[in-house]
C-alpha cells in the first residue's frame, strides 16, 4: 500500500476575535473526534497557527491513510460527512495537497 498524505488548511469564520477562537475550537474538537473512527486513517492533527502573519491559514489538518482508496472512502465516510455537515458555515476559505511521499 502507498501511504498518502493529506493536508487541509482553512481560514475560519469570526466576526470578533472571540467568535474565531470558539470557532477555530469547534472545528479542532471535531476533527481530533475522528480518531480512530475511520479505517484506513492513520494519522490525523489538527494545528493552529499563532504566527499573526496576514497570509497564514487559520488551522491545518495533517492525516496519512493507508492508500489513496482509504483516502476516498474517507470523503465518504459517515463520520466524516457527519463532521462537516456540523461546521458547515464556520470556513471561509479552504486549500487542500494531497500526495504520495518519495
Amino acid at each position: 500500500m502507498a501511504l498518502v498524505k493529506h493536508i487541509v488548511m482553512w481560514n475560519i469564520l469570526g466576526a470578533s476575535p472571540e467568535e474565531k477562537v470558539r470557532n477555530t475550537e469547534r472545528l479542532k474538537t471535531a476533527f481530533e473526534g475522528l480518531r480512530g473512527r475511520i479505517p484506513g486513517l492513520r494519522t490525523l492533527e489538527i494545528g493552529v497557527d499563532f504566527s499573526g502573519v496576514d497570509y497564514a491559514c487559520d488551522v491545518v489538518l495533517y492525516s496519512e491513510f493507508d492508500s489513496a482508496q482509504a483516502l476516498t472512502d474517507y470523503a465518504s465516510h459517515p463520520e466524516h460527512l457527519r463532521v462537516r455537515q456540523e461546521l458547515e458555515g464556520l470556513r471561509i476559505a479552504r486549500h487542500q495537497v494531497d500526495y504520495t511521499p518519495n
